[in-house]
């Protein structure tokens, strides 16, 4: 190829770089906007800009401790009331790089996923996970390491429970809670240190699938029974 063919080739690589930039550019400023008014719709603070700190702070989630180059970003955080509670959320984008592939062809690459977070009036509330069953949960209890089993075979069949309290687990999930999951079939739930967490860990979320996701989030603890309540409240769950 001579010289003239190389340049016009540089030059359409540029030009179809410059126009990913741009839709980019655009298309992230669409999404500022649109969560900006979703935080002025929720009462809530928001802040466009990366923050490292996330991580840490919600580092016992193990879902942002994920590749590197973490950082939250678009993020919502302040009071909503849920149940007739005035409870903290943070909710928003995340992102993290991992490296793949080998030798040439290794490259980075940039995961982003959409999360919310509640924390909990009752801080001492046991850890809970609840997710859909995966192959490898199915390859693991053929091994002896199993979930937390329920009456429902359909349930135990779909979802993966854990939780180092099982008598809570039982208490929080039982019959018409089973029903509302099987129901709504909601990505991960995942409790830990007082705090719930949201996510499927891969998609950007639209701004309306927040409010869907914090309705959702208040009917789950609504199934949650008043002894239960009761108990968290004073600190003496049995």
């Amino acid at each position: 190829m001579d010289g003239a063919g190389q340049i016009l080739i540089f030059v359409i690589f540029a030009i179809v770089a410059a126009i990913g930039g741009y839709l980019a550019h655009q298309a992230a400023k669409k999404r500022r906007e649109a969560m900006l008014a979703l935080a002025n719709r929720l009462g809530m603070s928001y802040w466009a800009a990366h923050d490292a700190s996330h991580d840490e702070e919600y580092a016992h989630f193990e879902v942002f401790r994920r590749g590197f180059g973490r950082s939250a970003f678009n993020t919502l955080s302040g009071q909503l009331e849920l149940n007739g509670q005035r409870v903290y959320c943070k909710m928003g984008d995340f992102k993290y790089k991992t490296r793949e592939g080998s030798g040439k062809n290794r490259r980075t690459v940039t995961h982003r996923f959409s999360y919310l977070i509640l924390h909990l009036p009752y801080p001492n509330t046991p850890d809970l996970l609840i997710r859909r069953e995966g192959v490898f949960d199915k390859l693991a209890s053929a091994f002896g390491k199993n979930d937390i089993d329920f009456e429902s075979a359909e349930f135990s069949r779909k979802f993966f429970v854990k939780s180092p309290n099982r008598k809570f687990a039982y208490d929080i999930i039982h019959p018409r809670t089973i029903e509302f999951l099987l129901e709504t079939n909601p990505p991960v739930v995942d409790i830990e240190r007082g705090r719930l967490c949201m996510t499927d860990g891969t998609r950007i979320w639209q701004p309306e699938k927040f409010e869907t996701e914090a309705a959702w989030v208040e009917s789950f603890l609504g199934h949650w029974p008043d002894f239960i309540l009761k108990d968290l409240e004073q600190g003496v769950l049995r």
